[in-house]
């Protein structure tokens, strides 16, 4: 005589503690990563500097400054990236400059890019904490 034990190997069929067994580690694994998804997002997010230009000016062929604000939580050193346009949206000066801790959020800036050519734009190409 056949047992259910022998009908359920024969035919692929499992327990359902099997099964129960299966879903707890699927839903632990899922759970898991979300968690570290979650985390490493909003780790990262809070280390951002955000920063606004504010405006340019053509000191003469040789120099333009830049006026940018900088917005971090964080009282950390910023460096920033700051870059000198010419018409043709070539290139034609940027500066790398390291911005104290100030202990405020919000600071605003004016620095000077030297420049090859007489610019007619300048910005601020990015800024990180160091």
């Amino acid at each position: 005589m056949t047992t259910k034990e022998q009908l359920d190997d024969r035919y692929g069929r499992t327990s359902r503690r099997t099964v129960r067994i299966w879903i707890s580690v699927v839903a632990a694994v899922a759970a898991l990563v979300a968690v570290l998804y979650f985390w490493s997002y909003f780790s990262e997010t809070g280390k951002n500097v955000d920063v606004d230009d504010l405006g340019f000016t053509v000191v003469s062929d040789s120099e333009t400054e830049v006026s940018f604000r900088i917005t971090s939580a964080h009282d950390e050193p910023v460096v920033c990236v700051l870059e000198a346009l010419d018409e043709d949206f070539g290139k034609v000066g940027w500066q790398v400059v390291e911005l104290p801790p100030t202990g405020s959020v919000t600071n605003d800036y004016v620095r000077s890019v030297r420049t090859l050519d007489t610019a007619t734009t300048g910005y601020v190409n990015s800024c990180v904490l160091r």
